[in-house]
């Protein structure tokens, strides 16, 4: 367990600061750098909770640098924290809420297909956007995930799951498999090994608002549609470990 933490800080600083503060020395950076990494983050939609993770590990570093290398400025302390050290509420839709919402979007298009992927499977977002058509096994109506997907600098990133558990295989329902060929189908010479859906999170997110408007549900977020995902299983008697491996979560208590 101790070994995964410590994959999963070194995942968060390559990932997630590295690309922003990484090529500034600690004694230049400036509480407004701070503030602009924090807006960063914030624009990646992460959750509260994650958000507040990554800035215990800005913090942790700024702290042990003042401690034990005298650094005489610690531009944290004059920043308020980013995120919530857990989260109080989750937002999610219910199957009713969801079939407005995906009622406002062109069948077949492709953030039709996108948005069912995410309620149908609970996939996460990253995992969504790596996605390929070697991933998925269109005879048996399964569903690979081993890979995810984050853009930084301008460039896009593919790399493995941040644990171990996020590499899984999930069983589809055989009307979503049919959508996702009909999809891929119609994508001109689509090669196995390129993403399926192109895009960038923050767009994926400005059609969530769009589309969630128009059809008079309450706002939530992307990553919030897999809190729906899990709702609608509960809702369906769904054993809790299964759930926890179809999510690709570590803890069932989470």
């Amino acid at each position: 367990l101790k070994e995964r933490s410590k994959r999963n800080k070194k995942y968060m600083i390559q990932s997630h600061l590295i690309p922003y503060l990484g090529e500034k020395k600690m004694n230049g950076i400036t509480p407004a750098d701070i503030i602009a990494w924090q807006n960063e983050i914030r624009n990646k939609n992460f959750s509260e909770s994650y958000q507040r993770m990554l800035q215990n590990q800005v913090t942790a570093l700024f702290t042990h640098a003042s401690s034990i290398y005298n650094l005489s400025n610690n531009p944290c302390k004059r920043v308020k924290k980013m995120g919530k050290p857990d989260a109080d509420k989750l937002d999610f839709w219910t199957k009713e809420e969801y079939d407005k919402f995906i009622g406002t979007i062109e069948v077949g298009s492709r953030y039709y297909v996108i948005f069912e992927i995410l309620f149908w499977t609970g996939i996460r977002e990253g995992e969504l956007l790596a996605l390929t058509k070697s991933d998925v096994d269109f005879q048996n109506n399964r569903m690979s995930i081993t890979k995810t997907y984050y853009r930084t600098e301008r460039r896009n990133v593919i790399t493995v799951p941040k644990t171990e558990q996020s590499v899984r295989v999930i069983e589809l329902p055989e009307f979503l498999t049919q959508e996702i060929k009909e999809y891929v189908d119609m994508v001109y010479e689509l090669p196995d090994d390129e993403r399926i859906f192109p895009i960038v999170a923050e767009a994926l997110q400005h059609k969530l608002k769009r589309q969630a408007e128009k059809a008079g549900v309450k706002k939530i977020r992307v990553h919030d549609i897999r809190h729906s995902s899990v709702a609608y299983l509960i809702n369906q008697g769904v054993q809790p470990l299964i759930i926890k491996e179809r999510l690709g979560h570590k803890d069932i208590k989470i």
